[in-house]
């Protein structure tokens, strides 16, 4: 746009003379009205367009056509460096004269004058525009275009994350209008947008190549937890972590660093080749395949625990070449137990070689083999009747489990563990975790346990029993325990015996109670099966039928007394006496 007009000759003004020097018959407000009318007419506060005749770093000068030149400030062409002599640019007229007499223009207010115009338009034309960096602001930039102050977000600065700002300010950029708010005149720019339409194309072009095994220089763009993304020149591919080395890898910066420029091989792609799988680890051999040919089964290796599971451990032996320690191969102990309890991630630890498979990469490892078998020479160590110290492991209802040492467990059974207490259940007895003495009763190799006894420390107590404790002798007991076929009584002099509730009545008629310390009668005692029957009972009934026998005796006495006066006469009489007897027989005789 221009009001710059085509300059007419005046009719009546004779050039001629006024060229020739004659200008007598020219008079001055002739000269004036020729001179104002070969200029441009210009009214203030219009746009006009004008023509650069001079930059330097402080000032543009503009030609407008008018009887003088305008001075404009080089700051309002920072969004143009490339600003040159001979330049058509718009400018506001502000005024036709200041006091020395200058034209003052401005070439901001004429690019603000029409910039929401062009604005729309390159938005509406899908339009590349430039403008200038200003400055940073909270989420992005600040960016001149056309003299109004647009958001350039930081997302939208470059296809990459951003991290130094301050590099884009001052710069004149390429950009594309949108989003544009026309209630409040926000403009809003990207320079991202012009690197994605480039890269689609060069992503086409390389995605039209694209082969699997196909092997290609990238740099890494991002990396994530669980792979990294490269930039193959517009088209993103993954490496997932299990393809960036033949060993495990638990942070994939151990492996690349953000930016590195590395060479990767095209594993897969869908039909759309939007998504491409990469690897890194494929283009070096795998391990197993430089894995010593000497190496065997038996030998022993080095490694580092790089897993851990509750069934065993997996050992890195060399970077890429894993063998499982099994937990049944940590130890010699036949618990079930879980193998963190022998090793943990980051140990460095020897074993031993059990299996190895180099067709399916795998191999099995033992620690335990390390040690010799406790079992090999048991009978040395453990023979039938020594005694040892042993860790109690677990209770059963039948016994108690011990350890003497790893890999070397035992049975102490239930009736093993006191010769005069009955025992309900271990735990009366012990505690797991607690030390119990045992001997060793019998050597079970093949199955690799040990019958063990406690009781057997001590002598047995019911060889003296049986000597104490005859049938019919009385002992003092305290009643223990009451059920309901009767009681346990705790004799003084040990042991215990048992009275049914027939044997509990006491003298005065009421049954013995639980806590009662009392006379008790031997009954019966079984040595063989630890029995001892006792009666309360029978304590004062027998005395009673004893005292009934000795009242009967005397009056047995009495009839012996008179007739024995016959019977025992030959012993209690004297030769006098026999004489008279003959007489008196004499005279009966007679029939005296």
């Amino acid at each position: 746009m221009s009001n710059l007009k085509n300059v007419q000759p005046l009719e009546e003004f004779n050039w001629e003379e006024f060229e020739n020097g004659s200008s007598a018959s020219v008079s001055k407000e002739q000269l004036e009205k020729a001179y104002d009318e070969t200029l441009n007419k210009v009214s203030e506060h219009q746009v006009v367009n004008g023509t650069v005749i001079s930059v330097d770093k402080k000032e543009v000068i503009v030609n407008i056509g008018y009887k003088s030149d305008g001075i404009i400030p080089a700051s309002e062409f920072r969004y143009n460096p490339d600003l040159k002599v001979g330049d058509i640019v718009e400018v506001y007229v502000e005024n036709q004269e200041d006091r020395k007499g200058q034209l003052l223009l401005s070439h901001k207010k004429a690019r603000i004058s029409k910039s929401w115009e062009r604005v729309n338009a390159a938005l509406d034309n899908n339009e590349i525009i430039q403008g200038y960096v200003k400055c940073r602001t909270k989420g992005g930039m600040i960016v001149d275009v056309f003299g109004i102050e647009a958001f350039l977000p930081g997302s939208q600065i470059d296809v990459h994350p951003i991290r130094d700002y301050d590099v884009f300010v001052d710069k004149t950029m390429e950009f594309k209008v949108v989003k544009i708010n026309q209630e409040y005149r926000n403009v809003v720019v990207s320079h991202k947008a012009l690197i994605e339409a480039e890269l689609e194309a060069q992503k086409k072009e390389i995605i039209g190549k694209l082969e699997k095994g196909q092997i290609l220089e990238g740099t890494v763009k991002n990396i994530t937890s669980y792979g990294v993304f490269v930039d193959l020149g517009g088209v993103d591919g993954l490496i997932h972590i299990t393809d960036l080395s033949w060993g495990r890898v638990s942070d994939p910066h151990e492996v690349v660093a953000f930016e590195q420029k590395i060479n990767v091989v095209i594993l897969d792609f869908d039909d759309e080749k939007k998504r491409i799988a990469l690897g890194l680890k494929q283009l070096t051999p795998h391990p197993w395949d430089a894995l010593s040919a000497e190496l065997q089964v038996g030998d022993h290796v080095k490694g580092k625990v790089v897993v851990m599971a509750d069934y065993g451990a997996f050992v890195e032996i060399a970077p890429g070449v894993e063998g499982l320690i099994h937990v049944s191969e940590m130890s010699w102990s036949q618990h079930l137990r879980s193998a963190q309890e022998f090793m943990h991630v980051g140990d460095e630890v020897e074993a031993v070689i059990l299996t190895l498979d180099r067709e399916e990469r795998k191999m099995s490892l033992g620690i335990k083999q390390l040690k010799e078998d406790p079992w090999e020479t048991i009978e040395v160590k453990y023979p039938v009747g020594s005694k040892h110290t042993a860790k109690v492991r677990n209770f059963t209802n039948f016994g108690i489990f011990v350890e003497l040492e790893e890999g070397v467990d035992g049975l102490i059974h239930i009736s093993d563990l006191s010769w005069t207490k009955k025992v309900k259940h271990p735990s009366e007895f012990t505690q797991v975790g607690s030390e119990i003495d045992v001997i060793v009763l019998e050597i079970d190799k093949e199955n690799r346990r040990l019958s063990l006894g406690h009781k057997q420390l001590e002598e047995n107590p019911w060889d003296t029993y049986e000597t104490l404790y005859t049938p019919g002798s009385v002992h003092t007991g305290k009643i223990t325990e009451v059920i309901d076929r009767g009681a346990v009584i705790a004799l003084n002099e040990g042991g215990e015996g048992f009275a049914t509730p027939k044997h509990l009545i006491k003298e005065d008629g009421t049954q013995a109670q639980l806590g009662e310390e009392l006379e008790f009668k031997v009954i019966e005692f079984v040595k063989d099966t630890k029995r001892i029957i006792l009666s309360h009972s029978r304590t004062f009934e027998d005395v009673k039928e004893d005292a009934k026998k000795a009242t009967r005796k005397p009056r047995a006495a009495k009839k012996e007394e008179s007739a024995p006066a016959i019977n025992n006469v030959a012993a209690s009489t004297t030769l006098g006496d026999i004489a008279g007897l003959a007489e008196l027989k004499a005279k009966l005789e007679k029939g005296e």
